[in-house]
């Protein structure tokens, strides 16, 4: 598979704008990445850009310090799914899950799931904020809740991806849940290092510039 096909295109940033969505979504078809990653109000507007295209809609819920309740995070997953998101990038919650309440950590990322079905659930750890023992506890947690997906970082934290964020989350989970790297990956070969480890997505703002051979000043 190549490159671009991993690759979340995203634009997150508070100040995004609609005419930014809509050159992502236009760079999203021409270099035909799996998916743009953006904010919930901008999903009904993507979704109508991109309905004749291959690349998928996601968005983000609970972003990005995910302590939003369990009940808000359901409800924003429920409106973004009527507005044509087909994958969910949620971020779990660390204040649970640094007080060890593991139980209301599964059930918040439980009851996401279950409001989005059978379409994709991604968890963000934000990586950089836990322990190598909170990365496996989350991880395995993340699994036993139903996610997809395991990701790495909001781009919102104090670091991004790292190669041993990826190892621990890989040993963590079984083969049923997939890796998303994200955060700091602004060139080609930081991509391919990330792909090598065995990450299936990689959230990035730079996905242009992956893909012209340039680095990216962007943060995600």
């Amino acid at each position: 598979m190549s490159i671009n096909q991993f690759i979340d295109h995203t634009a997150l940033k508070a100040t995004t704008s609609i005419s930014d969505i809509k050159q992502l979504c236009k760079e999203a078809k021409t270099y035909q990445f799996a998916s743009v990653c953006i904010n919930p109000c901008f999903v009904e507007l993507a979704t109508e850009l991109l309905k004749d295209s291959s690349v998928k809609i996601c968005t983000v819920i609970g972003f990005p310090l995910g302590n939003t309740s369990t009940k808000a995070k359901v409800e924003e997953a429920r409106q973004a799914l009527k507005d044509g998101a087909t994958e969910f990038d949620m971020v779990i919650n660390q204040s649970f899950l640094k007080s060890g309440e593991l139980d209301r950590v599964k059930e918040d990322i439980a009851e996401v799931k279950k409001a989005v079905g059978n379409f994709t659930l991604k968890v963000i750890l934000e990586t950089c904020n836990l322990t190598d023992e909170e990365i496996k506890i989350a991880s395995e947690i993340s699994e036993k809740a139903g996610a997809n997906y395991v990701k790495t970082s909001t781009g919102f934290g104090s670091g991004g991806a790292t190669v041993e964020a990826i190892k621990i989350m890989k040993a963590s989970v079984s083969n049923q849940v997939k890796l998303k790297a994200s955060g700091g990956i602004r060139d080609a070969k930081t991509a391919q290092m990330f792909i090598d480890l065995g990450v299936h997505r990689l959230g990035a703002s730079s996905g242009v510039a992956i893909m012209n051979g340039l680095t990216s000043k962007d943060d995600y």
